[in-house]
Formats: structure tokens, C-alpha cells, sequence
């Protein structure tokens, strides 16, 4: 496990959690580099003066806000410590909710918050009965200079935080067109649902595009043969009916095909089953 990147209290009425919080995911984006075509060298980030185009020391860079179009007020450290964060290191929780209350759209990211030395029991405690009552807490938690709303919930034994946009921080759609749509169309759509539906397992999805740019880059540090780029097709209208009706009887084939696997590994553990109890 990596270094925790922040150490407090869970707090909800007298009770004090100590935790720590660790990152629970990571990002695997490909990042790229500038450089200097004439002997591929990286190419520095220089911080200049937008009015001047002179370079900037960076003891004379500040933070500022632009509280009016081309006007700035300096924040120092100094500002910063007047605010009144007395949450700096504690996860305040306001509600407990359902999680299917909870739109997906307001999280933001996930964090692992394990127990401090000593506070295994209390920890294990809330862990137990946010399972069994099947609520998340919703907190509020200060987190680098930052007061962030936070979700709070049991995953197996251990519990994340995952941060969360505030209810102004999330833009409202525009409304959507409605064409009208005929009842038959919708009993296929939901037939072909059903055909495709399946238990979430997250180790089945792989960024194919992330894996095939590395292959890609690999080969071209070693100077292998690239493929040949590929000719994008053009967008053919279908008719909507037919094409509901070619998928709904492709997904049939594969959904009997898992129905008849899953029935073979059944009959298979069952006459395991009975052969080791005959024995």
C-alpha cells in the first residue's frame, strides 16, 4: 500500500474514527512529451509573462483570483489560515443515506480510508453497520485547502471516501429530443437488454485503444513495421426495426451458449460432488 496522502478522524455524533486515506485508484493515461524535433531533446515548460513575454522567477509568481475581467487580488498562505477550517483533519458526517439515492454523476474520486493503530474496533464497527443497514454517510472533509463533499461507504471489509460535486457544480442537460417511439421497438430494445444483460466484473474491460498505442509506440521505438492506417467507413442509416431484430437474435445465440456452458459446469460439479461422496 502506498503512502496515505491525508490522516484524521471519521466523526458522527461522540464517535472518532482515526483513520488514514489512500489513493484508491490511479489514472493509466498515456502521457506524452514535447520535443525538439532536431534531436528529439525534451522541451522545457517556461513560465512567462503574458503582457511582456518575459520569463518569470518563480519567487516572484503569487496566486491570485480575477474577481473582475483583468483584475486580480493576491491569495497568500497568510489568507488561507484566516478561514475557519477547524475540519482540516476530520471526515464530519452530516447524513446517512441510500446509495441509490445518490446519482453517479456527483462522484468525483475514490480514496481508502483504513484504521489508525488502536482504532481497529470502532473502525470495523461502522464498516459492519453501514453493510448491514445498507447506508453510505455523506461528510464533508477538508482536503489539501480544500473542502470537499464526500460519500462514505463499506466495500468488503474496508471503507471509501469517494469526493463529490456539489449539487451547483453539476450542469443541468439540455432537454433531450423525443421522437416518438412505437411499442414494439421498445419491447426488442428491452428484449435485447435482457439478452446482453450480465454481473458487473470489472477485470472483463480493458482500454483496448490505451494497450494497442503502446503496442504501436513499442514497435515504432524499435523500428518495426507499422500496420497500415485503417480507412474510416462512412455512417450507413439502417432501418431501426431490422437492426433491433439482428441483434436481438445474435445476443440470443451467445446468451444460450452461456446457458448451456453455465449447465455443463453445474452437471460437472455435481457429479464431482457425487463421486467424492461415494468414495
Amino acid at each position: 500500500m502506498a503512502r496515505p496522502i491525508w490522516s484524521g478522524t471519521i466523526s458522527f455524533g461522540l464517535v472518532s474514527v482515526p483513520v488514514r486515506m489512500y489513493s484508491a485508484t490511479e489514472s493509466k493515461e498515456i502521457r506524452f512529451h514535447f520535443l525538439d524535433r532536431r534531436d528529439m531533446a525534451p522541451i522545457g515548460y517556461d513560465k512567462i509573462n503574458k503582457e511582456t513575454g518575459e520569463s518569470v522567477a518563480p519567487d516572484d509568481i503569487i496566486r491570485g483570483f480575477e474577481f473582475a475581467k483583468g483584475r486580480f487580488v493576491e491569495l497568500t498562505d497568510e489568507d488561507v489560515d484566516r478561514l475557519d477550517i477547524e475540519l482540516t483533519h476530520t471526515i464530519d458526517i452530516c447524513d446517512f443515506v441510500s446509495i441509490e439515492e445518490i446519482d453517479p454523476i456527483y462522484f468525483r474520486k475514490g480514496y481508502y480510508l483504513l484504521p489508525q493503530e488502536g482504532a481497529e474496533k470502532p473502525y470495523r464497527l461502522l464498516v459492519k453497520a453501514l453493510d448491514e443497514t445498507g447506508r453510505v454517510a455523506i461528510a464533508k472533509v477538508v482536503i489539501r485547502n480544500k473542502q470537499h463533499l464526500a460519500a462514505v461507504r463499506p466495500t468488503g471489509d474496508t471503507l471509501v471516501l469517494e469526493t463529490m460535486y456539489y449539487a451547483d457544480e453539476v450542469r443541468q442537460p439540455e432537454e433531450a429530443p423525443r421522437p416518438q417511439v412505437r411499442p414494439a421497438e421498445v419491447e426488442m430494445a428491452k428484449t435485447l437488454i435482457e439478452n446482453l444483460a450480465a454481473k458487473f466484473d470489472p477485470e472483463k474491460y480493458h482500454d483496448r485503444y490505451r494497450n494497442e498505442l503502446l503496442e504501436l509506440l513499442e514497435k515504432k521505438a524499435e523500428g518495426e513495421p507499422l500496420p497500415e492506417p485503417q480507412a474510416q467507413e462512412g455512417g450507413e442509416v439502417v432501418d431501426l426495426m431490422e437492426a433491433l431484430r439482428q441483434s436481438v437474435a445474435a445476443t440470443k445465440k451467445r446468451s444460450s451458449r452461456k446457458t448451456s456452458s453455465a449447465k455443463k459446469k453445474k452437471t460437472t460439479a455435481r457429479k464431482k460432488t457425487a463421486s467424492r461422496k461415494a468414495s
